[in-house]
C-alpha cells in the first residue's frame, strides 16, 4: 500500500526524507494462505514489510514467512521513490533499516538511483578483526571508568563474494559489562561516524514504535481470513486508521494536553464517548454530554481542523 504523497507546498518540503523499512511478524492461527512455520518467532506467521517516513506510513507489504524479509524491497522502494521524487523533486531521500536489508541488490538499486542509504550489517569475523584496536581501547576505558565505553571509526570494506565494490561502514567499537558490543553501519553518506551511528542510524527505533501502536492498537495484526488478497486489504484498512489517527493526534490535538498520546489514548478519551448523533440535509451534529470531560478538547480538535484544510486534502 501506498499513501497518498504530500502535496509539494513549502510548509512541508524538508530538505531530507528519510525511509524506514522494517518486517514484522503477524501470527497466524488457521490455515491461511501462505502459511509458514518461522523458528526465530516460534510459530506460524506472515511478515508484513512496513514503510514509514517520520510518522508517515507509506506502505504495508504483506509476505509469507518462507523467505527473505527484504525480498519485496527493492520492488516497493521504487514505487514509493517515483512518487516521492515528483512530490519532492529537490529533496534528498535515504533509505534507513537493519541488518536484514544488508543486500547488494538494494544497494546497487539505491546508488543507480541516487538514493543514498544508511543499512546495519550483521557482525562476521572480518569486519571484527578490522576494530580490533578499538574493541581493545574501549575494553581499557571501560575497566577504567566501570561505565559503557565507545569508540567509532570508519573503514572501506568489501565483502568476498556478494558485494559488486567496496563501501564505506562505519563501525561502533563498544563494551559493556563483561563483553564487547561491536556493531555496523553500512552507508553511503558522509556523515562523522559517531553522529551517523548515534544520530542517523538509532533514530530507526522510532519507526519500531509505529508498528507497535499500528498493530496492538488498530488491529493491524488481524490475518484471519482464507486468502491472503484479503488479509493484505486488512492491513490497508489498518494504515489507512493509523494515519486517520495521525491527523487527528497531529492537527487535530495539536495544542491540547492530548497532542502526543497515543492511538489508543485517542480511541478511549475521545471516540469512545457517548453522543447523539442528528443528520440534517446540510449537517451532521453530534451532540455530547454538557458533562464530557473532554469538551474543551472536542472544541479545540474542531477548530483545528477546520482551520488546516489544505493539510488534510
Amino acid at each position: 500500500m501506498l499513501a497518498a504523497a504530500p502535496q509539494a507546498r513549502d510548509e512541508v518540503v524538508d530538505e531530507e526524507l528519510v525511509l524506514d523499512f522494517d518486517p514484522s511478524d503477524v501470527q497466524l492461527h488457521g490455515q491461511q494462505e501462505g502459511r509458514f512455520f518461522h523458528g526465530y518467532y516460534g510459530g506460524y506467521c506472515y511478515m508484513p514489510l512496513y514503510v514509514f517516513c517520520g510518522d508517515f506510513h507509506l506502505a504495508v507489504r504483506l509476505q509469507t514467512a518462507d523467505g527473505d524479509p527484504a525480498r519485496n524491497t527493492v520492488e516497493v522502494l521504487s514505487q514509493i521513490v517515483g512518487k516521492l521524487r515528483a512530490a519532492f523533486p529537490r529533496t534528498r531521500l535515504i533509505l534507513r533499516a537493519d541488518s536484514g536489508f544488508s543486500r547488494e541488490e538494494i544497494y546497487a538499486w539505491c546508488e543507480a538511483n541516487g538514493v543514498d542509504y544508511v543499512i546495519g550489517m550483521a557482525r562476521n569475523g572480518r569486519l571484527v578483526e578490522l576494530i580490533q584496536d578499538e574493541l581493545e581501547q574501549a575494553q581499557a576505558l571501560h575497566e577504567k571508568s566501570g561505565q559503557p565505553e565507545r569508540l567509532f571509526s570508519e573503514f572501506q570494506y568489501q565483502t568476498l563474494d556478494s558485494w559488486t565494490r567496496e563501501r564505506r561502514v562505519v563501525a561502533k567499537a563498544e563494551h559493556l559489562a563483561g563483553k564487547a558490543n561491536p556493531r555496523f553501519v553500512v552507508t553511503s553518506l558522509s556523515d562523522p561516524p559517531r553522529e551517523l551511528y548515534e544520530v542517523r542510524y538509532c533514530a530507526r527505533g522510532e519507526a519500531e514504535n509505529r508498528i507497535k501502536e499500528e498493530q496492538l492498537y488498530l488491529f493491524g495484526t488481524r490475518a484471519s481470513a482464507g486468502e491472503m488478497r484479503a488479509n493484505q486489504n486488512r492491513f490497508y484498512f489498518s494504515a489507512l486508521a493509523y494515519m486517520l489517527m495521525l491527523a487527528v493526534r497531529t492537527w487535530g490535538l495539536a495544542g491540547t494536553d492530548q497532542a502526543d498520546a497515543r492511538a489508543d489514548t485517542i480511541r478511549l478519551k475521545l471516540f469512545k464517548i457517548a453522543a447523539a448523533v442528528r443528520v440534517s440535509v446540510r449537517k451532521v451534529w453530534v451532540q455530547l454530554s454538557s458533562h464530557a470531560p473532554l469538551a474543551a478538547t472536542y472544541r479545540s480538535v474542531h477548530a483545528n481542523l477546520v482551520a488546516a484544510p489544505a493539510l488534510l486534502m
